[in-house]
């Protein structure tokens, strides 16, 4: 089955909001395909769709700084997260050199 661009569009909208609600926190390729309800394959090709456009970028390392494999993670950019702020009134950054949300 093939879906039209603007329902892929509509997909990719829905997976930034997922990475907005759920942020500062990373998701997994595979959390963001279970919360939009559609196959891992198919949502990471739409997740380096969206890093190509700077929209979102990939998380490379755990917590220990130990780089992952086989996995990836991902969060959204600065720009978009205060996009997506400004959007839901929120006045919200995010600091790269810090790491944080302020």
């Amino acid at each position: 089955m093939r879906l039209s661009k603007e329902k892929i569009d509509r997909i990719k909208e829905g997976i930034l909001s997922n990475l907005f609600r759920n942020s500062p926190q990373a998701m997994f390729s595979s959390e963001v395909a279970e919360s939009i309800i559609r196959d891992e394959e198919f949502t990471k090709k739409l997740l380096l769709e969206l890093e190509e456009k700077k929209l979102i970028s990939r998380v490379s390392k755990n917590n220990k700084g130990v780089d992952y494999l086989r996995r990836l993670r991902w969060r959204l950019t600065s720009p978009t997260y205060a996009a997506y702020s400004q959007l839901n009134g929120q006045k919200i950054f995010y600091d790269e050199k810090e790491h944080a949300y302020s």
